[in-house]
């Protein structure tokens, strides 16, 4: 079957601090053949500080037999050096799904289940697709409207836009793209939300019924099906050539060492929730505890001449600091991730948004929560000042627990778990709509690919 070629893989050495070697510590990968010549990126691997390191690597050809990753130091083996990775593997570009979608999912470890899928879906237990036909453009597609219209026919992807504000489509587009170029995908039909906030609030127990509008955001009081967020799916599609703050470059940019980080809570961001600005007046009045900023306004803009503008900061040097704030935005902080796999502890405000990946994490064992109308953050910033260890165990419990969620595999996996599971409620058979136009697969002239497996789909509709 051969290991499918994603956008980037991730390999993880344990290795003791005393034997490296910045300048004698490196990693080869090339093909197991020596007569077969493979283009591949190789960046320096990411230090985690803790004894681990991130291996990223691109390929830009089909490589027939494998590759062999060589982890060296000076010319010795280490951390159980050599690695061999069975072939075929295939480069982002290449277009050669794996007809077997639980291959597929075996290959890259997929989880058996996802509880946030399934608390998604328990509330539809069939998806009729001619109401969604008949509602979804009445109740969500009007000039304001942020709605995608997808069809899955035999691998292909077709979809009209409802509503004035689908220019995010580029981002659900490149995810489902990418996605049928590894495995088959099922045939369905289905809405995608490309804004903000959660549609459906609808109750289950009314009639008419929710209707499942997937969205990259949830809440409390909505019925939205969730999926990774266009931010992290991006981040993770564009690692390594178009994007520089993704989820792995953040875990080998995390700042000083937990005793030499500054022990102040830290936040910088725009003015998108007013919480926000009493932060910085927080700040203001307790510069030893808290150093927040707005960096733009746009919501209250008449706040700015009494609260100041502060200047912008790379998110690497937020690190710098020993207790991150995450408040939210005009739904969740899409920032969340990126702080929970640095090497702060995150102070997180209580919230009636969601990601997808929430479910997992516990107030007190990942993060330390904060009331949403902030009243305890001062008490929780000297709270964590006063006990430094325990504080440190929170950070590093989340950082690991956000590890694990957030590899790219994962967020992979959980978009086809999505896509399965709303196929297989489908009470009817998915067609390509009026006003549908097909969304062709990328041009990658630059790379070789050759699909040494059949086509599983068929060319004709």
């Amino acid at each position: 079957m051969g290991f499918e070629g994603r956008i980037q893989a991730v390999f993880k050495y344990r290795l003791c601090y005393s034997y490296i070697g910045q300048s004698l510590f490196k990693v080869v990968i090339k093909s197991l053949s020596p007569k077969e010549l493979v283009r591949i990126h190789v960046p320096k691997p990411l230090d985690r500080n803790d004894g681990t390191f991130l291996m990223r690597y691109r390929v830009y050809d089909t490589v027939s037999e494998g590759l062999k990753i060589e982890v060296l130091y000076g010319d010795e083996h280490v951390a159980q050096s050599p690695y061999i990775l069975k072939g075929p593997v295939y480069h982002e570009y290449c277009e050669c799904p794996e007809e077997d979608p639980e291959a597929w999912q075996k290959t890259l470890s997929c989880p058996t289940e996802e509880p946030q899928i399934a608390k998604d879906f328990a509330s539809f237990p069939s998806i009729n697709l001619q109401q969604m036909l008949n509602e979804v453009p009445k109740r969500f597609g009007d000039e304001r409207g942020a709605i995608v219209h997808y069809t899955i026919l035999n691998n292909r992807i077709y979809r009209r836009s409802l509503g004035k504000y689908t220019d995010f489509k580029m981002f659900s587009d490149e995810i489902l793209l990418s996605l049928a170029r590894k495995v088959l995908l099922p045939d369905m039909e289905f809405y995608i939300n490309l804004g903000d906030w959660p549609l459906e609030h609808r109750k289950v127990n009314e009639t008419p019924g929710p209707l499942p509008i997937i969205s990259w955001c949830g809440s409390l009081d909505s019925r939205d099906v969730i999926l990774p967020t266009y931010d992290i799916t991006h981040s993770t599609l564009e690692a390594m050539r178009g994007v520089t703050n993704d989820l792995l470059s953040i875990q080998g940019n995390t700042g000083p060492s937990w005793i030499n980080k500054t022990e102040k809570a830290f936040f910088r961001g725009r003015d998108s929730r007013e919480e926000r600005l009493q932060l910085v007046q927080l700040s203001k009045e307790n510069p030893e505890l808290l150093d927040a900023g707005i960096t733009g306004y746009f919501f209250f803009q008449e706040k700015e001449k009494e609260l100041g503008k502060a200047k912008l900061i790379g998110f690497f040097d937020f690190f710098k600091y020993k207790y991150q704030v995450n408040v939210d935005g005009t739904v969740a902080a899409y920032r969340y991730p990126y702080l929970m796999l640095g090497d702060s502890l995150v102070l997180k405000q209580d919230s009636t948004y969601y990601e997808h990946f929430y479910m997992a994490l516990k107030p007190w064992k990942h993060y330390v929560p904060i009331k949403r109308n902030l009243s305890d953050l001062l008490e929780k910033v000297k709270w964590a000042k006063e006990n430094d260890e325990e504080a440190r165990k929170i950070a590093k419990e989340g950082q690991l627990a956000a590890r694990e969620l957030l590899q790219p595999h994962r967020l992979y996996c959980y978009y086809y778990r999505v896509l399965q599971k709303y196929a297989e409620r489908q009470s009817s058979r998915p067609e390509i709509r009026d006003g549908m136009e097909l969304v062709p697969q990328p041009d990658d002239n630059t790379s070789l690919c050759q699909c040494l497996r059949g086509r599983p789909f068929r060319e004709e509709l």
